[in-house]
């Protein structure tokens, strides 16, 4: 029996599912171009992504897929292999991985990435997004729609394929990118407070269709344009599903007895799921209802998709942010809206194929330039601004970075800000001095209160204060209020007394716990 509460959002989920299809569907081919696999095994992905992830899946937003980040990862893991099928072996054997992953819990890392890093990953993704999409509205469509890296495949950098982009020009992309983004920025700001109807019919879907009328006007001589072959869709044809049938891949099992096979599906496993978890963190800052992801379910549910997807001959999957993105912009509420694109992927191939190859990337660089503008507003910039430097530093160093490489390099490098601002808090937060008091021989009574919680990031402030207490003095070193101290800490207290006798300094502890220091050479 059909849950019916399963579909009580599906006004709002319909519409944004074929938003997210529209989006998909290009970036499922050119990520598999990219990878240097079957153009098919891109569309594969998407609807297991979409379908099997989905209904697995515990997040509610989230939409999963073939990831650009990935796209490097698999072309050289192909070359390795020697072949599709042995990479389909390694694919398989990675999801296992994840599978295992689930079950050990290891979902916990999602939530040690910090808010300015996840603020600016969500950043980074829509300036990517903007800056990608300009030579592809412009009609320059040499590199693939939806990647992600600095550099791109044909020795062009983000910012040198805009350059060329001018060198380029076709006007006919450029009326339906400029149309197309007026058509968003009206439906978004005027039509959607006007009438319900514009809310069930969104603007992106309006887009497409008028970027195929526009098409077909140029195709049939109406309007004195053209648009070439490489700036439309180009999905492979297939009449009916016993020739979709064919498009599947097995993999080559024989393959397993070949030890850089499992190199490859660790590496996958790992790279796809802290692409996953990182992209979970997002996609729940972006929820309208701040629902939580099961982190460890959501591993389980991506090592599935991608056991199956490896097995038919799918790329690898995890969850996306543009497509998780596109999915929340446009209304989504809950996860039906992921599973029915792909089901909607899996259809169009079959049924309507033809009618998708009319699509121009000039309509689809206009819907995710306003994705990416949505993602990346000035206004965010000036909130984390006013935060201060603790969050500004590891958001800018995140948006930065990952302009000029990727997405996990980004965060790799937005993380370790993040920890620097971390250990110079700790640093200056490890005890309280009290004011020095006065005793009756005159010497000065530094009263020193160590931290509830003091780790070995302590130490160097710990030494520099106790170093600076000046001659003749006293130092009460009060652990009361700590529940834990690191051992390194813990050893210099108990050795201080030691090397202060030579500056006349007496050292008194209150419920300090003195090491068991073993003998030195037994």
């Amino acid at each position: 029996m059909i849950n019916t509460t399963f579909f009580k959002e599906i006004k709002s989920d319909l519409p944004a599912s074929i938003v997210v299809f529209f989006v998909a569907l290009p970036l499922c081919l050119g990520i598999a171009l990219a990878s240097g696999a079957p153009l098919f095994a891109g569309v594969i992905a998407g609807v297991i992504g979409g379908i099997v992830v989905g209904m697995a899946s515990g997040s509610h937003l989230g939409v999963s897929g073939p990831a650009a980040g990935l796209a490097v990862v698999v072309f050289g893991a192909i070359t390795t292999l020697g072949s599709w099928e042995a990479f389909l072996a390694a694919l398989v054997l990675a999801g296992l991985f994840q599978i295992a992953m689930g079950y050990a819990k290891a979902g916990f890392i999602a939530f040690f990435f910090p808010t300015s890093v996840i603020t600016g990953l969500l950043s980074g993704i829509g300036l990517l997004i903007v800056l990608k999409q300009i030579p592809h509205a412009l009609g320059y469509d040499f590199d693939y729609i939806g990647d992600e890296s600095f550099l791109e495949n044909n020795g062009d950098t983000t910012l040198s394929a805009i350059i060329d982009a001018w060198n380029y020009m076709t006007p006919g992309a450029i009326i339906i990118a400029l149309v197309s983004i007026a058509l968003l920025i009206l439906w978004d700001k005027i039509l959607l407070k006007k009438h319900r109807v514009f809310q069930l019919i969104q603007g992106p879907i309006v887009v497409v269709f008028f970027g195929i009328l526009m098409n077909y006007l140029y195709q049939n001589g109406v309007l004195n344009f053209t648009l070439n072959p490489d700036q439309v869709v180009n999905l492979p044809l297939v009449s009916n599903f016993a020739e979709l049938m064919h498009q599947f891949t097995s993999p080559d099992f024989s393959s397993l007895s070949n030890p850089e096979v499992y190199k490859i599906a660790a590496v996958l496993a790992i790279v796809a799921s802290l692409e996953t978890l990182l992209c979970v963190e997002a996609t729940d800052k972006l929820d309208p209802y701040k629902r939580v992801t099961p982190t460890n379910r959501e591993l389980k549910a991506q090592g599935l998709g991608n056991m199956i997807s490896g097995l038919i001959g799918g790329l690898p999957i995890t969850q996306v942010v543009v497509r998780s993105s596109a999915n929340i912009t446009f209304g989504a509420k809950t996860k039906l809206s992921a599973i029915l694109h792909g089901i909607f992927l899996l259809i169009s191939v079959v049924t309507i194929a033809n009618l998708l190859n009319m699509i121009p990337y000039a309509s689809l660089a206009a819907i995710l330039m306003f994705i990416g503008y949505k993602l990346a507003q000035p206004s965010l910039f000036r909130t984390m601004y006013r935060l201060g430097w603790e969050q500004f530093v590891p958001f800018s160093v995140t948006v930065l970075v990952m302009l000029v490489s990727d997405l996990l390099t980004g965060v790799l490098y937005g993380l370790a800000a993040s920890i620097f601002f971390t250990l110079h808090h700790s640093y200056r937060n490890s005890f309280h001095m009290k004011d020095v008091i006065e005793i009756e021989e005159g010497q000065n009574v530094h009263h020193i209160v160590l931290a509830e919680e003091v780790s070995f990031f302590n130490k160097a402030s710990i030494i520099e204060m106790l170093e600076a207490i000046p001659e003749n003095s006293k130092v009460i070193i009060d652990c009361s209020n700590s529940k834990s101290i690191a051992y390194d800490v813990v050893e210099f207290i108990h050795n201080y007394p030691m090397h202060a006798r030579l500056k006349n300094i007496t050292v008194e502890t209150i419920n300090f716990i003195a090491p068991k220091l073993s003998v030195q050479g037994h």
